[in-house]
């Protein structure tokens, strides 16, 4: 698991608290006005969850100081978003009362005042329980103090040689203003006196990101690994930084800055330059957050609050060190035993070629049946890369069309489309470049699309490209024939190992011509109303969906069989849940399990009595979406890239598309058996909006896991050598 886990995703968006709603959706007033739980507070139980796995002891130790990374990467986005975004609206009069109708002022003192406790938690699980953990599986995160006179000389060295030929100190006078202080970035604040003059002067040091944030100590024979934090190193060097003058007084501070994009398109401008110009604007968004150490002093307080234009709400005193973002580094270290058990992916069964050494043929392999494949249990590269890769190579393949909302510039999906577009096939990839914090790196590998000769398109104004599908042509015997993949997740090979995802891959001439008439509206001019197979946002997923709902509420009425099951990221559309509640009336047993936010309030007498949410998460992000309808004992089930937020409803292009094959339609019912059992662990959710951890039984023994479960189930499938 690194940096990316927890973040693509989680929830965060560009819904403002104040966006208009654009559904057909109507509060009738059959429901109770307080039938939501608040959406930020919602996200920030998310991330309380991310840390109750950093302070759970029983979690790997290495595991553990990553999920305190994670928590801090996730708040730092947070901030970077939701924050910021609610701030500039209130600033401009924009804002409106929340979805919980809470004055938007109210709210920004809640969620900060919540922020408060979960970053003083945070400290407290690294200071007070991991660290010690640490000390004691010998791997120690020391102090200057701490240090014996060897080690210091040896450090000495390492900061003349390494350190300090990086470094940048800046002054603050008349004739040197305040310095651009960078968002994220950790810096260190010195005064400074001139035994010449008696006066004081300020200088800001900004702590080298590119240098590693824990400097490792020579081997002292012991076997322990040693580590200092880099801004310690650095503080207890000041005077080689400013010879001559007397060090008074220096601490740590960082600073999170707006970076909420905001894009405005039209049909006559160029959206790349757009963004690339929105992306340096970002660079220099205003200060929202000010974190400090709690040993800073007031005069130098009062100097960064003054200068920065922050209030003292938006001040964070915390122990040092600040940033634990860079416990990620941790990760790095070759110590097994204090990670999760490495899990290897397992060539889907349906993929694996008749004789063991014979090469796979997977044209031939999803013509004969539908193929559902489980990530990362079942291997991305040997499925859905190994699928692009073959149709780049394979004379017979005319045409290939895909959607690439995050990937890498290296990616091998990248590679593939190249390949074909330079073997002279047909090659069309619609690339998301406003995908968060994303967009930079897209705009390189979209240009080098383009220069390979892939037609590039960059999707409807208006909307963000989130569907990820991908449809190759193949002329076999005269016949073109359509071969499909449709997904929750990117297509991203490194996030595919730590991202729990589903696709489809389908040679259903059905599923083919409702994506042809897909990327048809997406790269031209056409309007398409009707598909087959597929639920496509921004005009019909929403519509469908409570279509479903509706049914199920139908056939519980008249005692026919019925249920639903949704699993996914986040649930915040007002129109989706009041449908959910209506149904619970009803009689219909809802089952919910929910990564992040969840604005629902399950189990309330008269309203959702019959809904059960549940939240996992482990070493793996989950990040399915799947919508299963009992439908009087026809199931219709979905998979597909959308959450039930306004952005993925209203402005963004996603796509569902429903299973057919029985044994899928099994292995979707298993998963939720398993996940929603009260023997898997999990959190529940109540109707006061309290996340509860059940990872143990009645007697203490720990519940089962059920991505580990998963795992062994996939795993021995393939050794049994049955197929689906």
């Amino acid at each position: 698991m690194d940096n990316e886990t927890y973040l693509a995703d989680a929830g965060l968006g560009t819904d403002s608290l104040d966006d208009d709603y654009e559904a057909e959706w109507v509060d009738d007033g059959t429901l109770p006005p307080d039938r939501y739980l608040d959406r930020e507070l919602s996200w920030l139980a998310f991330n309380t969850r991310v840390l109750e796995l950093a302070e759970d002891p029983e979690q790997p130790l290495l595991e553990r100081a990553n999920f305190l990374a994670i928590f801090a990467s996730n708040l730092d986005e947070f901030f970077m978003v939701r924050i910021a975004g609610l701030k500039r609206r209130i600033l401009t009069g924009l804002a409106v009362p929340t979805n919980v109708g809470t004055a938007p002022t109210v709210v920004l003192s809640e969620i900060q005042a919540r922020a408060h406790e979960l970053q003083l938690r945070h400290a407290a699980a690294f200071r007070d329980l991991v660290k010690p953990d640490l000390d004691d599986a010998g791997i120690h995160i020391e102090t200057w103090a701490d240090l014996e006179q060897s080690d210091r000389e040896a450090l000495d060295v390492i900061f003349a040689n390494q350190i300090f030929p990086v470094l940048m100190p800046l002054a603050v006078d008349p004739a040197h203003p305040f310095p651009y202080i960078s968002g994220l970035s950790l810096n260190l604040s010195v005064r400074v006196r001139n035994p010449k003059t008696g006066k004081e002067e300020f200088a800001r040091l900004k702590v080298p990101p590119m240098l590693p944030r824990f400097v490792k100590l020579p081997n002292d024979g012991s076997g322990i690994l040693r580590f200092i934090p880099l801004e310690d190193l650095i503080s207890n060097h000041l005077g080689d930084l400013f010879p001559g003058m007397q060090v008074l007084d220096h601490h740590e501070f960082r600073v999170t800055r707006n970076e909420d994009v905001e894009v405005e398109e039209d049909e006559s401008e160029n959206l790349i330059q757009t963004l690339e110009r929105e992306l340096l604007r970002r660079r220099f968004g205003p200060p929202i957050r000010l974190e400090i150490t709690d040993d800073m002093d007031e005069l130098t307080l009062t100097l960064l609050v003054r200068e920065l234009d922050i209030t003292e709400s938006e001040v964070y005193r915390l122990p040092a060190p600040l940033d634990l973002g860079g416990l990620f580094e941790l990760t790095k270290i070759d110590r097994p035993e204090l990670k999760y058990r490495k899990h290897v992916p397992t060539t889907a069964v349906q993929l694996l070629p008749a004789e063991p050494n014979a090469t796979p043929d997977i044209f031939r392999s999803i013509a004969r049946q539908d193929i559902l494949l489980h990530h990362p249990y079942e291997s991305f590269a040997t499925s859905v890369q190994a699928f692009l890769e073959q149709a780049a190579a394979d004379p017979n393949v005319l045409a290939i069309k895909q959607t690439l909302y995050r990937t890498s510039g290296d990616s091998p999906i990248v590679e593939a489309l190249i390949a074909a577009a330079e073997a002279g096939k047909q090659v069309l990839a619609l690339v998301e470049i406003k995908a968060r914090f994303d967009e930079s790196a897209n705009i390189v590998w979209a240009r080098k699309l383009e220069k390979a000769g892939v037609h590039v398109v960059y999707g409807l104004v208006g909307l963000k490209t989130h569907c990820k599908l991908a449809l190759v042509v193949r002329n076999e015997g005269g016949r073109l024939r359509h071969y499909s993949h449709i997904g929750t997740g990117n297509y991203n090979p490194k996030t595919s190992r730590i991202y729990e995802d589903l696709g489809l891959l389908t040679a259903s001439d059905t599923v083919g011509k409702d994506l042809t008439r897909l990327f048809n509206e997406l790269s031209g001019y056409a309007i398409e109303k009707k598909f087959k197979r597929l639920l496509v946002a921004p005009r019909l997923l929403r519509k469908g969906l409570i279509k479903r709902i509706q049914i199920e509420a139908d056939n519980a009425r008249n005692g026919l069989p019925s249920g639903i099951r949704i699993k996914l990221n986040s649930i915040v559309d007002e129109a989706i849940i009041d449908a959910l509640y209506r149904a619970s009336e009803a009689g219909v047993p809802i089952e919910l399990l929910v990564r992040g936010i969840c604005v629902m309030k399950p189990g309330l007498p008269g309203m959702s009595e019959n809904i059960t949410i549940r939240s996992v998460l482990g070493r793996y992000l989950e990040h399915s979406r799947i919508f299963s309808f009992a439908n009087n004992g026809d199931p219709q089930v979905y998979i597909g890239s959308a959450d039930m937020m306004h952005r993925n409803l209203d402005r963004r292009v996603e796509a569902l598309v429903r299973l057919t094959a029985p044994d899928h339609l099994r292995e979707i019912s298993d998963l939720f058996d398993l996940a929603m059992s009260d023997e898997t662990s999990s959190w529940a959710l109540d109707g006061d909006g309290n996340w509860t951890r059940h990872d143990h039984d009645a007697e203490g023994r720990p519940l089962r896991d059920l991505q580990n479960t998963l795992q062994k189930s996939i795993s021995g499938r393939k050794r049994g050598g049955v197929a689906r």
